[in-house]
């Protein structure tokens, strides 16, 4: 359920705001964004596993977080990092 090294490798590399950047909101972003995918799709087989389910709520809140605190920096960033991820409407 967990992503691959390969995996968070290119998110690190697509969203770095610099070389070698690892802390930045736009990667942590996206990089739970891509477990929250991956537990989603997990989810689709197994309706019951409400242990994990937990996990998945405190992904969401940690990344909910991490916009409203984007936003409330940089709007321009935070705009262009839904619209990249595809997570808002």
């Amino acid at each position: 359920m967990s992503i691959t090294a390969e995996e968070k490798a290119r998110l690190m590399k697509e969203y770095a705001t610099k070389e070698g950047d690892t802390g930045s909101p736009e990667v942590q972003v996206a990089i739970l964004t891509s477990r929250i995918t991956t537990l989603t799709e997990h989810f689709k087989t197994h309706k019951k596993d409400n242990h994990s389910r937990r996990g998945l709520l405190k992904l969401v809140a940690q990344r909910r977080k991490l916009l409203d605190y984007l936003k409330d920096r940089e709007e321009p960033r935070y705009q262009a990092l839904i619209k990249s991820l595809g997570i808002r409407r």
